[in-house]
């Protein structure tokens, strides 16, 4: 059976509506909630186990057959452009919100942590930000926009005297790969350990005489040491 098939309702429908149609997308009222079901399961996965999870699993989460995830979304960039729209969008306001600061050494350290604790709060998203999907056209347009919006806000802390002056756009790349292997690998044992990574970083980007950030404790040796154990054992954690 199809589960994609519309049932056969007409009574009550507006002039020229399509019958089972949602009148926003044009989908079927059944393939539109198994597009919704698909979107719903796949941020749970990747939220808690990253972009490499499959799309059968993503499929069998949903409960719904892997022919029906490809007919709504053809390529898995499709479907990570689709889970991440909002977090792209929130990603993008995120660096406006830094350039609109009076203080731009403050909205440059603002906007790094804003960034890292996005990371933090899905791991799926923290995938993203270090890897580059092509066919998803929407969201790297977005990463592009920000991209932009962070040079110009590194130009304004650096003419502050506040940001060294041979930081680069990269070292925020190189950031953002480190903290999510430090989210990755902690997980839930030290979920803060990030915070810290964050701090020493930032340090190490201000100029002398800079306004430090504070500094979050180390993770308690016990939850560092669970952590190292849940990295060294094969499969989910």
């Amino acid at each position: 059976m199809n589960s994609d098939a519309a049932p056969d309702e007409t009574a009550g429908r507006a002039p020229g509506e399509t019958p089972g149609r949602t009148p926003d997308t044009g989908l079927r009222a059944d393939a539109e909630r198994n597009r919704d079901r698909i979107l719903a399961a796949a941020r749970r996965l990747f939220a808690t186990e990253g972009l490499g999870v499959s799309l059968a699993s993503v499929a069998r989460e949903a409960g719904v057959g892997k022919a029906t995830l490809s007919r709504r979304f053809a390529t898995r960039d499709e479907l990570v452009n689709a889970v991440f729209a909002d977090r792209m969008d929130a990603y993008a306001s995120a660096v406006t919100e830094a350039l609109a600061d009076p203080e731009p050494w403050r909205g440059f350290t603002g906007y790094i942590t804003a960034v890292c604790a996005m990371q933090a709060a899905d791991r799926g998203f923290a995938d993203v930000l270090t890897m580059t999907f092509p066919a998803a056209k929407a969201l790297e347009k977005r990463r592009a926009e920000s991209y932009h919006a962070f040079l110009e806000l590194i130009a304004r802390a650096k003419g502050t005297g506040h940001l060294r002056d041979d930081f680069t756009s990269e070292d925020l790349v190189i950031l953002l790969m480190a903290n999510a292997g430090v989210i990755n690998a902690t997980g839930e044992a030290a979920p803060d350990t990030w915070r810290r990574l964050t701090a020493h970083m930032l340090r190490s980007y201000a100029a002398p005489g800079a306004p430090l950030p504070a500094l979050p404790e180390a993770p308690a040796p016990a939850a560092l040491y669970r952590a190292m154990v849940r990295v060294s054992r094969p499969g989910p954690a």
